[in-house]
């Protein structure tokens, strides 16, 4: 807070009038920010476009590698502040599950999707796997050929992402069924 004060040539009175604690000044920070970033659900008219345009959107909002470095930190004083985890919830997680949501529901009444989707599934489809390569220190870039590849994965697990999902996988010999591999 010191710092803080300094910086903006206030005494830290003026702060905690604002703002309790720390904590509360890092999440109001944090909320303002994400709200001006808050993505878009891209309607391209079709869901692999959708989809690759919801990839784009994400990527370009962590271009910045400090915003990376922030998150991740975040991310992980959140296992360990339930306060703060519940803000980044509503203030970050939110957001982007309701512009992915969006792109289900559009391929759902284009006939591109299943009625019988399973949502968040399909959500946390749309959502996680580029999230996790983003946010790992050292994890391979996200390139144009990355972002392809991810988005025909994505699109193809979406289309059997309902509940029970698909109860058979092929084997080199055909279809071989879930009990018959335990």
């Amino acid at each position: 807070m010191d710092a803080v004060a300094k910086r903006a040539g206030v005494g830290k009175a003026a702060l905690y009038r604002r703002w309790t604690s720390k904590e509360a000044m890092l999440l109001d920070l944090v909320t303002r920010l994400v709200r001006q970033e808050v993505p878009t659900a891209p309607d391209t008219g079709t869901l692999p476009g959708d989809v690759r345009g919801f990839f784009d959107v994400a990527t370009t909002h962590s271009a910045d590698p400090r915003v990376v470095r922030i998150a991740a930190d975040l991310l992980g004083e959140s296992a360990r502040n339930p306060a703060l985890a519940e803000s980044l919830r509503i203030a970050v997680l939110a957001p982007r599950r309701e512009a992915a949501a969006a792109i289900l529901r559009r391929a759902v009444d284009r006939g591109e999707l299943p009625t019988a989707l399973d949502r968040e599934l399909g959500t946390d489809l749309l959502i996680s796997p580029l999230l996790l390569r983003l946010l790992i220190p050292g994890a391979p870039p996200v390139d144009e050929a990355y972002l392809d590849t991810l988005t025909d994965v994505v699109v193809t697990g979406l289309a059997v992402a309902t509940p029970g999902g698909r109860r058979t996988r092929r084997g080199p010999s055909g279809p071989v069924s879930p009990a018959s591999t335990s």
